[in-house]
């Protein structure tokens, strides 16, 4: 895509171009990198402009691309004002001997603003039209799957349009161009083996994913023998101080800002900022200039609903839908949602004996030898408008009481005497007066599982097993955990849990946070690592075996599987 010289008249008034239009169309629209990079480029030694050829590029885009899902499918891709502006920039800007000035773009944006579609339409247009002889085009991410999103796109707007489908061959994992012998590669997202490559167009998706940079280096690097190279990545934002989208972040922001001096790379950030009332409508068209056609309006009102009374939801909804970094850890659930699961605050008591015969299931989360102990059962209802029902055990041993109601100033001892904690002899929790409370629970009760840690009781579980408890090894990681912790906040937040009340759960819930992973799996942990929630999770893990059950497979197998 080298341009028609208007180089000559260019380079004979090196003052700063007066800016067109559509510069001052962006600027109106509050589109502030616009105005930011045509200066910077027009200050650039040597830069000039195509205006042609940025207007010819933008009239031809809804002829070349179509989009490729949903309610728009097989339609023609109608560039809005934002992208029609980075457009113009990445296809105009020229260096004094012709080849393109930006040589990468970062674009951050909320979600479902249509980012990935735009990077695959990009990523295309610079494969087939810079007609670079032998030119080579890679799909990159956190892992193959991650870049196979942005490369099925890439490939489907082949087949949809008039102009390439017959000129590009596809094929599992790659796209062809025979005239020009350019190819066009899905990658895996490991380094090994990509050291030989030549890039010519290079495309990565999801930043906040990316483990470490080593393969964003390592094609970065590849592209040093071409003439006009482009890097095309794109983004929502992530967790701070975490994975290597945190850097690449703090890169865009000091180019941005100036701080870093950069004229070759384009930064666009779509993000409320930090002091933002997140709840403001009005704030959410920062990151979300698609705002009404993707995402709906009504989309983000109901997911602000949800998010008002949920930290973590508060947290998901900051990083997906206002593009803010957000810490991984957050507090989880509210007192007073969690209070209002209490009916009769004193059930808890009471639930031993009236639940006798009910079938249930069992988490138990064993301590330490001189730690706290905790046994969960979860009732599930058996009336249409009945609650899930708990029943719960703790244990710690009597000498560790009264110093931890004196160094912890947390009431052991009151939990003690209403029974709400059970003492065991010594210093030392006594394992055997537990498995003793598991088999006598299995006659009260119509006990379908007790799921255990695998890493922390082996021996117990064992001796459970033995006596004929059906016991399921239950891992403690994302993949376990997150389904049945959604499912812990979903009944908490909908009123439809009755923990009786239980004083020393209570406690535990104001200790617990929840921590989120890149792929939006939650697990419950500490705030502070003296803080106890043994309580909480064994209610989680025995949730999970209820949960497993209700599906067509085995509950151990099922359990297994996402250890």
């Amino acid at each position: 895509m080298v341009a028609s010289p208007a180089l000559m008249a260019a380079l004979a008034n090196p003052s700063p171009l007066p800016h067109p239009g559509w510069v001052s169309e962006a600027e109106a629209q509050a589109l502030a990198f616009v105005a930011v990079h045509w200066d910077r480029a027009a200050a650039t030694p040597g830069a000039w402009f195509d205006d042609a050829l940025a207007e010819r590029v933008v009239a031809m885009w809804p002829t070349l691309f179509r989009h490729t899902e949903g309610r728009w499918a097989g339609k023609p891709f109608r560039l809005t004002v934002w992208q029609a502006a980075i457009v113009r920039l990445l296809v105009g800007w020229k260096t004094a001997d012709g080849f393109r000035l930006f040589r990468r773009l970062f674009l951050w944006i909320g979600r479902k603003n249509g980012k990935t579609e735009f990077l695959a339409a990009l990523t295309i247009l610079f494969w087939v039209c810079d007609r670079e002889m032998g030119g080579q085009a890679y799909a990159m991410a956190r892992n193959e799957a991650q870049a196979r999103i942005v490369f099925e796109k890439a490939k489907t707007m082949v087949r949809l349009s008039p102009a390439f489908s017959k000129r590009v061959q596809a094929f599992k994992k790659s796209l062809y161009l025979p005239d020009l012998w350019s190819k066009f590669e899905l990658l895996s997202g490991k380094a090994e083996g990509k050291h030989g490559l030549s890039a010519s167009v290079i495309v990565g998706d999801e930043m906040h994913e990316w483990a470490d940079g080593t393969l964003y280096g390592t094609l970065h690097q590849s592209i040093a023998a071409r003439d006009q190279p482009i890097e095309l990545y794109g983004s929502t934002a992530g967790f701070k101080s975490r994975n290597y989208g945190w850097v690449l972040w703090e890169e865009c922001l000091s180019i941005l800002t100036g701080g870093l001096a950069d004229a070759t790379t384009l930064v666009v950030i779509f993000a409320a900022a930090a002091e933002d009332d997140w709840t403001d409508e009005a704030v959410w068209l920062k990151a979300n200039p698609n705002l009404g056609i993707s995402p709906k309006i009504e989309y983000l009102r109901a997911e602000c609903a949800k998010a008002r009374d949920n930290p973590r939801l508060e947290n998901d909804f900051r990083r997906y839908h206002l593009n803010q970094w957000t810490e991984q850890v957050v507090r989880w659930l509210s007192l007073m949602k969690w209070d209002a699961c209490a009916p009769d605050p004193e059930a808890w008591q009471r639930f031993p004996v009236e639940l006798r015969g009910r079938r249930c299931f069992g988490g138990l989360d064993m301590s330490s030898v001189s730690d706290l102990t905790a046994l969960v059962w979860v009732f599930p209802p058996v009336e249409a408008d009945e609650r899930w029902k708990l029943v719960v055990r703790l244990w710690v041993p009597t000498e560790s009481i009264a110093l931890r109601a004196r160094r912890d100033r947390v009431p052991y001892d009151a939990w003690a005497k209403a029974g709400a904690v059970i003492a065991t002899d010594g210093n030392v929790v006594d394992y055997a007066v537990i498995e003793r409370q598991v088999k006598a629970d299995a006659e009260a009760f119509d006990v379908q599982g007790v799921a255990l840690d695998r890493w922390n009781a082996t021996g117990t579980a064992v001796r459970l097993a033995e006596d004929g408890a059906n016991v399921v090894m239950f891992g403690q990681g994302f993949a376990s955990m997150s389904a049945p912790s959604k499912e812990w906040e979903r009944l908490v937040l909908a009123g439809l849990l009755d923990h009786g009340g239980h004083p020393a759960l209570r406690w535990m819930i104001g200790n617990i946070a929840i921590a989120t992973d890149d792929a939006g799996n939650i697990k419950p942990t500490k705030v502070k690592s003296s803080e106890k929630i043994d309580g909480p999770v064994a209610g989680i893990m025995g949730l999970g075996l209820a949960i497993a059950q209700e599906s067509p497979f085995d509950p151990n197998a099922w359990i297994e599987s996402y250890a």
